[in-house]
C-alpha cells in the first residue's frame, strides 16, 4: 500500500525497490554490501519530500535519509524495513547573490560544487574538509560539520542563514531569508542544525559566502613540545593579526603513516619529531602575506619555539602540505579493522590527555596501531585506532579509554561527527540528565512517532 502511494504522489521513477536497491549502499566506506530497506526515494523538490513524509507520517513508516553517505557514527544505517529518503537529485544551485554574498542551493549539493559555484563569483563559502567531493550540504547542515577552517569562521552553524525543512507530518517550515540578523523569537532555524535529522529533513538552504582570499599562506612546523604548540598558536595568531585560518595539528604517529610507504606522499620535513603543525593564512595580498609568515617563522625559530619549518612556495607545496593532513584514507587503508573519534577537549589539556589515551590504547590486546591528529586550535582531535578484530567486546574497550577522560576535563565525546547510532549509549559522559530529557522533549514533539532516523542520539 505504501509503495503504491509513493509512487502515486511523486513517481514510479522516483521510488526504487528489488534488484535496483543492490547498486545502492549505507557509506562510501561499505559500498560493497547491498542497501537493506523497504525502497528508496529520489526526491527532487521539497514538495516531493513533503509529499513522502506524509504518507509515511499517515503509516507510522520510519525513515532514514541518505546524503553523501560519508558519516562517521553510524547515521546512515539501516535494518531494511525503512524508506530510504536520498537527496542526490535535490542538487541544485538555485541562486549565488553576490550582493548579498549568499547563496541558495537544494540539500543534496556536492560541497565542492559550492566552493566552485562561489568562485566564479569571487567569493568563497569557507566550510572546508576532506569530503568535499561526496558530502552534501544537507548532511552537513544536519551533523553541523566542521573541518578546517572553524578556528577563523566556525561551524556550519555559523555558515547558515535560511533553511527549508520537511517535518515528520510533511509539514514545510521555510525560513529562506538572506538577512544576517533576525532577532524575532526563536532562531526555528537552528533546531535543524546537527539534529543529525531527527527532528525534520532539510531541503533548501541559504548560505553565508565571504569575499575570496587573494593569498593563502602555509607553512609546516616541528615541535618535541605540546607546550611550545600552544605557545605557538597564540604567537602566530596575535602576529598574522587575523589572518590565521588554519592551525592542524598532527602527532608523529599520523604524521609518519601517511608518509611512508604504502603511502605515496614524501614527508616535507623528517619523521623524527613529536608533533607537526599546518598552518594556513588567508589574506589579501600574496607577497606581503608571504613575507609575514616567513618572517614570524624565523623569529620563532630564533626564539626556540620551533624546532624545523618548511613554507610553502607555490601551489604544488601547498597541495603537498595538505594532502598529508587530509589524506585519512592513507592511514585508514593499512589498517585491517578501524575506530574513529572525533573529541573536543580543553586546548591547554591535549598534550597530557592524548599521550594517556594512547599509551593506554596501546596496551589492549588487539590493538594494532593509533594515530592522532585534528583541529587544536578549536580543541578537536581525531584519533583512528588500527585493530585486528572486529568484536564488540574490543570495540567498547576502546571506547571507554578514549572517553572515560572526557567528564572531567569538561570534553565532548563529539566535536564535529555527530551522535548518530555508534555514540549514543556515551551521551551522558558530555550531556546531564536534564540536558537528556530536554532533547527528548524536543523530538516528542517535532516527531512523536519516532519517524526520523530513528534510534540517532539516544
Amino acid at each position: 500500500m505504501i509503495l503504491e502511494q509513493l509512487k502515486q504522489a511523486i513517481g514510479i521513477e522516483k521510488v526504487l525497490t528489488g534488484d535496483d536497491l543492490r547498486s545502492r549502499y549505507v557509506h562510501i566506506w561499505k559500498m560493497d554490501e547491498p542497501l537493506r530497506a523497504l525502497c528508496v526515494v529520489l526526491p527532487e523538490s521539497t514538495e516531493d519530500v513533503s509529499a513522502i513524509m506524509t504518507i509515511c507520517h499517515e503509516h507510522s513508516q520510519s525513515v532514514v535519509v541518505h546524503g553523501g553517505l560519508t558519516n562517521l557514527v553510524g547515521g546512515t544505517e539501516t535494518t531494511g524495513d525503512e524508506v530510504v529518503i536520498a537527496m542526490e537529485r535535490m542538487k541544485t544551485i538555485e541562486e549565488v547573490d553576490a550582493q548579498s554574498r549568499t547563496m541558495t542551493v537544494q540539500s543534496g549539493v556536492i560541497l565542492q560544487h559550492i566552493h566552485e559555484a562561489a568562485t566564479r563569483e569571487s567569493l568563497t563559502f569557507p566550510l572546508n574538509f576532506g569530503a568535499k567531493g561526496s558530502a552534501q550540504i544537507g548532511g552537513i547542515i544536519s551533523t553541523n560539520a566542521g573541518g578546517l577552517r572553524v578556528f577563523k569562521y566556525g561551524m556550519t552553524r555559523n555558515l547558515i542563514l535560511g533553511i527549508e525543512a520537511a517535518l515528520a507530518d510533511g509539514t514545510v517550515i521555510s525560513s529562506m531569508k538572506k538577512i544576517i540578523k533576525d532577532n524575532s523569537g526563536y532562531d526555528l532555524k537552528q533546531l535543524f542544525v546537527g539534529s543529525e535529522g531527527t527532528l525534520g529533513i532539510v531541503t533548501k538552504a541559504v548560505l553565508k559566502l565571504v569575499e575570496e582570499p587573494k593569498s593563502r599562506c602555509s607553512a609546516m612546523l616541528a615541535f618535541d613540545d605540546y607546550d611550545k604548540v600552544v605557545q605557538f598558536l597564540k604567537y602566530i595568531d596575535g602576529g598574522l593579526g587575523g589572518l590565521l585560518s588554519g592551525f592542524e595539528l598532527m602527532w608523529n604517529n599520523y604524521y609518519t603513516t601517511v608518509t611512508s610507504p604504502p603511502a605515496l606522499t614524501k614527508p616535507p620535513l623528517p619523521q623524527t619529531y613529536a608533533y607537526y603543525v599546518l598552518i594556513e593564512a588567508l589574506g589579501s595580498d600574496q607577497a606581503s602575506d608571504s613575507e609575514k609568515v616567513t618572517s614570524l617563522v624565523q623569529q620563532a625559530f630564533e626564539d626556540e619555539m620551533i624546532l624545523d619549518a618548511v613554507i610553502a612556495d607555490n601551489q604544488a607545496d601547498l597541495d603537498w602540505f595538505w594532502k598529508i593532513r587530509e589524506d585519512v584514507h592513507a592511514a585508514v587503508s593499512q589498517f585491517q579493522y578501524d575506530q574513529h573519534f572525533d573529541i573536543s577537549l580543553p586546548i591547554p589539556l591535549i598534550g597530557s590527555t592524548l599521550e594517556a589515551i594512547v599509551a593506554n590504547l596501546e596496551e589492549v590486546v588487539g590493538v594494532d596501531q593509533v594515530v592522532t591528529f585534528g583541529h587544536v586550535a578549536d580543541g578537536n582531535i581525531h584519533i583512528m585506532v588500527g585493530k585486528s578484530s572486529p568484536s564488540d567486546a574490543l570495540k567498547i574497550a576502546i571506547n571507554d579509554i578514549v572517553y572515560s577522560p572526557l567528564t572531567a576535563i569538561g570534553g565532548s565525546i563529539s566535536a564535529e561527527h555527530g551522535i548518530g547510532l555508534d555514540k549514543k549509549g556515551y551521551l551522558h559522559i558530555c550531556r546531564s540528565e536534564a540536558e537528556i530529557a530536554l532533547m527528548k522533549q524536543v523530538k516528542q514533539a517535532m516527531d512523536p512517532k519516532g519517524l526520523l532516523n530513528p534510534g540517532r542520539i539516544f
